[in-house]
């Protein structure tokens, strides 16, 4: 396996050494606090802190990946009036699956069935609304490589990483349903909220229009 050199320390790949399944590395981030902070800090950071939101926690799942030999591959997804959420991807074989950290339970891991990224990202459209209940989730992203920031050392520096967010805002983005199913939208169940809210930390929560 072929791996990129990065400077973990040997307790840091001891640790990552474990999480060999990208399940295991999702058990990580659902284990760690959510990090309400306007922020954005490296994959090293969040094993040290064992803190992250969703953003921080796309990074790390990419790292994790990447360590085991997948590309660090990231999808963005863009919501009206609601929090964006970024998600890592992997294939195994000719499927797509994707890691997260959220503090919507809803918004997190799937496994690897999807024969397309937008095929994947569409799971996530039922279970994507804001404090009001509406469906926000509008767009999603090309797979963004992170292999491409490796010489900044995006995996351990103390540097913040905004610059991989600028760029994840201004790649191709792509609608997931024309404005007129767009205006038609229900708005998600009482039951729904309470179940994708479950564990929610407060301070966290996009507070909409």
């Amino acid at each position: 396996m072929n791996r990129p050199t990065v400077s973990w320390t040997a307790d840091e790949e001891k640790a990552l050494g474990k999480m060999n399944d990208p399940w295991l590395v999702q058990e990580f981030l659902d284990s760690i606090d959510y990090n309400p902070s306007y922020e954005c800090r490296s994959p090293r950071h969040v094993l040290r802190k064992r803190s992250a939101h969703c953003f921080e926690g796309a990074l790390f799942a990419a790292a994790a990946l990447q360590f085991h030999g997948h590309k660090p591959l990231l999808v963005d997804m863009r919501a009206w009036n609601d929090d964006d959420h970024v998600i890592a991807v992997f294939r195994s074989g000719r499927f797509w699956g994707a890691v997260a950290k959220s503090n919507f339970t809803t918004l997190r891991y799937r496994e690897p069935v999807y024969r397309s990224v937008r095929e994947l990202v569409m799971t996530y459209f039922d279970f994507y609304f804001n404090l009001n209940g509406d469906k926000s989730l509008r767009e999603f992203s090309v797979p963004l490589n992170l292999e491409a920031y490796d010489h900044r050392n995006w995996q351990t520096t103390d540097e913040d990483l905004e610059y991989i967010g600028d760029k994840l805002n201004t790649i191709r983005h792509y609608r997931v349903a024309p404005p007129s199913s767009v205006a038609a939208l229900k708005r998600a169940s009482d039951i729904m909220m309470k179940a994708g809210m479950l564990g929610s930390k407060e301070e966290g929560l996009f507070k909409p229009v």
